[in-house]
């Protein structure tokens, strides 16, 4: 007897991905974008240094603090209603950035922005595990989600550009104003409802515990990516974790827990959230080398370096794509796993780069190791989701947030300052005769800087050594970022092992299961049917995206 499947989605749930799929974009475009507008805003508001570096952070600060709050939230009051309430105050937040006056008001209008992301990245995730309940469908629908990071990174520095170009500094912020209108007005019309009905009162004391501890962490880290271990981050990182075990010890034993840990004791779940965070953390840190290679080494304008960054996100989407069809015939783990030592050859390929030639290697090699890791993000992502009860979907996307954000931060804090640290003690023992300048010994940016200041052959000299000490330091994060990657894909191949193809954990079967639509004809459907449709649903989505 054919086993029954859970409900399928219809064309109503995959309209209303599209729609999902759109704020999703602008918060990858939005964590980007800024970048190219620091000097015009700078000129225009006259930030002191303090003002520009939280301009800067405050938003993925406070979105990075808020996820898991929100996410559980979500789950209370309603996914939907808390996307279209986001959605509402992002929009606002938006124009007020647009029009700021003065440093502190555009300090405000980030921070606000950044409430309003919170709410927004879980509640679109947890709401797909809403409208899929089918585990192919959904593992399609979660690559499509995934996707538009890549995408909405890779157009955040194109686009910009070119508003940056025609405009003033504050169009940056309206690219948001007009997918908030779309969403509030289809959302209603598209998105489904849910909460759980059996869940507590939000716990003001948690979520404040949660704040501080990531809060903590994120900026500890950060400042190690900007000035090595010290101190002030080791000082800060102690706190958060410290919080951390408070926020920890009071989830078991309060009545009503902002996050149910028992989502932990799934091996499948935690497998996969700390299979996401490290990915992410290889792919950050050889994302700020490469990066800083083009723009520094070849002297490539950002616009430039944005345009030769593109087949990296390529390379992502096309692996985030391939992923539901291969996971449909093969087990997860091996193409999370196979996918991670693909991403390992094309870390391997960067130490092929040198200081004068490299810019196809490195292309080429970015291509790939996004093409590795677009397997890994997505099918991680779709087992945490999968792995949770659908009533703790809001929570369960706020981890797998969290852990992306995390894994971020530890990228570049951790495999920059190792490479940094290389770079330094490189070139102390390479300097130019006569050339004593701090700036030249922190940073490939500070070196190329001064030696432009620099009369006759000192500058060429500096540039020289600078390069190929910047350049060492890309091949040593390199090889630690692959060595990492064959590491994870060891862990995939075992801790995931019993997720068998098709499958992204709890699944609900056919009978009483709320939400997607069912066939026309009203008869049930065998699982793999369900499989090979989800499959030609992904392929289609694919080839259009």
């Amino acid at each position: 007897m054919p086993t029954i499947a859970a409900p399928r989605a219809g064309r109503k749930e995959w309209i209303g991905l599209a729609v999902l799929s759109m704020p999703t974009l602008l918060i990858a475009m939005d964590m980007t974008v800024l970048h190219l507008a620091v000097p015009s805003l700078t000129a225009a508001l006259r930030p002191s240094t303090a003002q520009l570096l939280w301009i800067m952070d405050i938003y993925g600060f406070l979105v990075a603090g808020l996820l898991i709050t929100m996410g559980t939230l979500g789950d209370r009051i309603g996914r939907r209603k808390l996307l279209l309430t986001g959605a509402a105050a992002f929009g606002v937040a938006s124009v007020l950035a647009a029009l700021s006056t003065s440093a502190e008001m555009l300090i405000v209008t980030r921070a606000l922005l950044g409430v309003a992301g919170a709410t927004l990245m879980p509640s679109t995730l947890s709401l797909i595990r809403t409208m899929f309940h089918d585990a192919a469908q959904r593992t399609v629908a979660i690559s499509v989600w995934m996707t538009c990071f890549a995408v909405g990174g890779a157009l955040g520095p194109l686009l910009g550009g070119f508003l940056l170009k025609y405009f003033w500094w504050g169009s940056a912020f309206l690219i948001g104003v007009p997918v908030m209108v779309v969403l509030l007005v289809l959302g209603p019309v598209l998105l489904p409802e849910h909460r759980d009905e059996k869940a507590g009162k939000l716990d003001l004391g948690s979520a404040g515990l949660s704040l501080v501890a990531v809060l903590s962490v994120v900026y500890g880290l950060k400042l190690v990516a900007e000035d090595g271990f010290g101190l002030p981050p080791v000082t800060f990182m102690a706190l958060g974790l410290a919080v951390g075990v408070a926020f920890v010890h009071r989830q078991r034993t309060h009545a009503d827990p902002l996050l149910d840990l028992k989502l932990f004791r799934e091996r499948t779940f935690s497998a996969s959230v700390v299979l996401l965070t490290l990915g992410i953390l290889v792919m950050a840190g050889s994302q700020l080398f490469t990066l800083q290679y083009l723009q520094l080494v070849h002297g490539l304008s950002p616009l430039v370096a944005g345009l030769w960054s593109l087949p990296n996100a390529a390379g992502l989407m096309a692996g985030a794509m391939a992923a539901p069809a291969l996971a449909a015939k093969i087990r997860s783990s091996f193409v999370i796993a196979g996918g991670l030592v693909v991403a390992a050859i094309g870390l391997g390929m960067l130490t092929l780069v040198n200081a004068t030639a490299g810019l196809g290697i490195l292309v080429t090699a970015s291509a790939i190791m996004g093409a590795g890791l677009g397997p890994m993000a997505a099918l991680s992502t779709d087992l945490i989701v999968g792995a949770a009860p659908p009533e703790r979907a809001g929570a369960a996307s706020a981890i797998s947030e969290t852990g992306t954000e995390l894994g971020a931060g530890l990228g570049i804090a951790v495999l920059g300052s190792i490479g940094f640290g290389v770079y330094r003690s490189q070139i102390g023992d390479t300097m130019p005769a006569g050339v004593d300048s701090e700036a030249a010994h922190e940073s490939l940016g500070g070196a190329v800087a001064v030696a432009q200041e620099l009369p006759g052959r000192a500058g060429d000299e500096l540039l020289i050594v600078a390069r190929e000490a910047f350049t060492h330091g890309l091949h040593v994060t390199a090889v630690i970022g692959a060595g990492v990657a064959l590491v994870l894909a060891l862990l995939a191949a075992v801790l995931l092992r019993g997720v068998k193809p098709g499958v992204s954990g709890h699944d609900e079967a056919a009978e009483g299961a709320p939400g997607a639509g069912t066939p026309p004809d009203g008869t049930a459907t065998t699982e793999t049917a369900a499989n090979a449709e989800a499959v030609k649903t992904g392929t289609a989505l694919g080839s259009n995206l």
